[in-house]
């Protein structure tokens, strides 16, 4: 009985760290709101969260936020397992090389992750914020994800509940075999006006999909036609870093 207690009560901190990925700065209110827990328990959490120094409170605002304890976390990272710091090198190569935003995508169940981002140097450019998660149902990166991964994979994608109605499956699984044949996906205005995005998938050295590179930008530049040029260095730039994987 006491392991199912500190089980649950692991989840829920879990769950209130999670929350922050939705905003910087959040009150005990907002957090209880977000986690479906009362008050009274949301208190008692955030307190240990606090005394360990996985949070910090505002004392003016009332208001927490993330604290050092997460950022000491990340700082031991392996660089030799987490894509997100292996192929930042090449991710800067390809943003020089095309000069646009370069990021790269995981999968999450049915969401895609930037894990990691590289933002063009123009003036007019596509913000990526790392840590955003995005439907699998549309965008270039989605379907590069989708496209390679696994029959039961996609199956489990395409039973989303919260699929949007406005996408027709059997379309979309047309475009995934397209995508397939051709080794990288493009998408104009599909996920955000104004923004284009070519993709590309980054295998391991066994053949299975870890993650899609794409390149964004704005659509009056990264035109079709621009994004056919980008595709040859987007390929090049996932080979590369697919030998840099362990075996």
């Amino acid at each position: 009985m006491e392991t199912k207690k500190t089980v649950r009560a692991a989840e829920r901190a879990l769950d209130i760290l999670l929350c922050f990925t939705e905003a910087p700065e959040l009150s005990l209110t907002e957090i209880a709101r977000m986690t479906d827990l009362n008050k009274s328990t949301v208190y008692r959490l955030l307190a240990t969260l606090e005394e360990k120094g996985f949070l910090i409170r505002d004392g003016d605002t009332e208001k927490y936020r993330l604290g050092f304890r997460i950022w000491e976390l990340s700082t031991h990272l392996s660089q030799s397992d987490d894509p997100a710091i292996l192929f930042l090198p090449e991710m800067e190569k390809l943003r020089d090389a095309i000069e646009e935003t370069v990021s790269l995508y995981v999968r999450d169940g049915y969401e895609r992750i930037r894990v990691q981002a590289v933002e063009s140097n123009q003036a007019i450019r596509r913000v990526a914020p790392i840590g955003a998660r995005m439907p699998l149902a549309v965008g270039a990166s989605s379907k590069v994800l989708a496209a390679f991964s696994e029959p039961s994979e996609q199956a489990l994608i395409l039973g989303d509940p919260g699929w949007p109605e406005t996408v027709d499956q059997g379309e979309y699984l047309q475009q995934l075999q397209r995508i397939k044949k051709e080794g990288y996906a493009t998408s104009v205005e599909e996920r955000e006006a104004g923004t284009s995005a070519v993709a590309v998938p980054v295998f391991d050295r066994h053949g299975k999909i870890v993650a899609a590179l794409a390149v964004s930008g704005p659509v009056g530049r990264l035109t079709v036609d621009r994004m056919k040029e980008v595709v040859p260095h987007a390929i090049e730039a996932a080979e590369r870093m697919q030998k840099m994987m362990k075996k």
